[in-house]
């Protein structure tokens, strides 16, 4: 059973943290762990982008982003799969280089170190070359950049279905079991 820490940052996005977190609730019998933390943006950005929220009310675990008694804070907690989404450049920039400043940056760092899955998703356009060699050096440690860039092959019709396009790659890629669009199939 995996143990998932799911990290949301200020970059524009929210929608794709709330679609990934309301999938994961229904795909329960494939995690045993499940936690949440958010940087002071995100809170900020979430409220202006879909309206306020009370997070408590997914059941899920909260961690402050001070704090470094949160078990994923630790290899020895063993989670093995976080996502941070939407990851800013600013979060991208700090993981990259190895500054662990908050819980977002400290996890994310022991995901790499532990080598285990951490995945990226990255929102912003267009990149600079900073941003290009902070996702070249990331991916060279092991992490995944997932841009939120999304497909149409499924033909979505809802801004829903078009955030699932990334939100059920990411559950790929991080190894779930979700049905989804696939090339090729009627699905």
């Amino acid at each position: 059973m995996k143990r998932v820490v799911v990290a949301i940052t200020g970059a524009s996005g929210s929608i794709y943290a709330q679609r990934l977190i309301t999938k994961l609730l229904k795909i329960n019998d494939q995690w045993s762990n499940l936690a949440l933390v958010l940087s002071d943006n995100a809170h900020q950005v979430w409220t202006e982008e879909i309206g306020p929220v009370n997070f408590n009310d997914w059941g899920i675990p909260i961690f402050d982003k001070r704090d470094f008694n949160a078990p994923f804070a630790s290899g020895s907690g063993k989670y093995d799969t976080m996502v941070i989404i939407p990851c800013s450049m600013g979060t991208l920039a700090r993981v990259a280089t190895g500054v662990s400043n908050d819980l977002i940056t400290r996890a994310a760092d022991v995901i790499l170190k532990e080598r285990r899955k951490l995945i990226c998703v990255v929102r912003e356009a267009p990149y600079n070359l900073v941003h290009i060699k902070n996702m070249e050096t990331l991916t060279l440690a092991g992490g995944v950049i997932c841009p939120a860039t999304p497909s149409f092959y499924s033909k979505p019709t809802s801004i829903e279905q078009v955030v699932d396009t990334v939100v059920d790659r990411v559950l790929d890629l991080a190894g779930f079991d979700v049905a989804s669009f696939r090339w090729g199939s009627n699905a």
